[in-house]
């Protein structure tokens, strides 16, 4: 059988492939368990500096494969289930610093949607399509969904699309601001691989950097933003890139970022 999860590091990009296409690419404790490992992976080594999360075939991830939800219920309870997987990969992929391209191929449901969501830049195909999913079989939203939906889409048409389970089509989801791009499916491949060298060729650190200042200054006034971008510019002023940078600007050439 193929691996589930493939993963694979060239020219600075690691690009990881959910690969159950039969099954939408449907998440199981395997997959979330490998997912993890490649997300520290992803964190430790330097030599990746950007990541690109898709799906094989035509979905990008269905969500939960709910015939192993149901073959193990009554073994452990949802809410562990949701804090030992989803709950750290979303984590994973929001807070790691480097750039993280959603390369949205399909649809992307349910637990799907909320990994779609995790991540920095969404491109999609014009054959994706996204749907919360949860209200179809009685539930709530997890995977941060009900957390990234509202910041993204505004709280009233957030709870529209929870309650409602529509499914949103790409072209919908780009007015919307689900994703950042639409693209025809054929154009995808090229779409990502562009964007993600531009992204694995800038300085890491400063744009890692700028993900941890956009996070945490969501939640705070004006006077502790500026403070809090004072604190990090100290940080990004004595890294190799930004001395790079500066130099290149003054001899009127082009930066060669080593990311660090």
């Amino acid at each position: 059988m193929s691996d589930p999860l493939l993963f694979d590091v060239s020219g600075g990009i690691a690009t990881v492939t959910l690969n159950r296409p039969d099954k939408l690419n449907a998440l199981t404790t395997s997959i979330t368990g490998a997912f993890l490992d490649i997300l520290k992976t992803c964190a430790r080594d330097d030599s990746i500096r950007c990541v690109v999360l898709t799906g094989s075939g035509r979905g990008f991830c269905a969500g939960q494969d709910l015939e192993e939800f149901m073959s193990v219920q009554g073994e452990w309870s949802v809410s562990d289930h949701l804090r030992r997987g989803y709950n750290r990969i979303i984590s994973g992929l929001w807070n790691l610093e480097k750039p993280v391209i959603g390369k949205i191929n399909g649809v992307a449901a349910g637990a799907g949607l909320g990994l779609a969501l995790a991540t920095d830049l969404r491109i999609a195909s014009d054959q994706a399509a996204f749907t919360a999913a949860f209200i179809g079989i009685g539930l709530v939203p997890d995977s941060g969904v009900s957390w990234f939906l509202p910041r993204l889409v505004g709280q009233a048409t957030a709870f529209e699309l929870l309650v409602s389970g529509e499914k949103v089509n790409a072209d919908r989801a780009l007015q919307l601001g689900l994703v950042n791009r639409v693209v025809p499916h054929d154009a995808l491949d090229a779409a990502v691989a562009e964007l993600a060298q531009h992204l694995a060729a800038g300085p890491t650190r400063g744009i890692g950097l700028t993900k941890r200042v956009l996070h945490k200054t969501a939640s705070l006034s004006l006077a502790e933003a500026l403070e809090y971008e004072a604190l990090v510019q100290d940080i990004a002023v004595n890294t190799n890139d930004h001395r790079e940078g500066v130099a290149a600007f003054l001899q009127k050439r082009q930066p060669q970022f080593q990311g660090r």
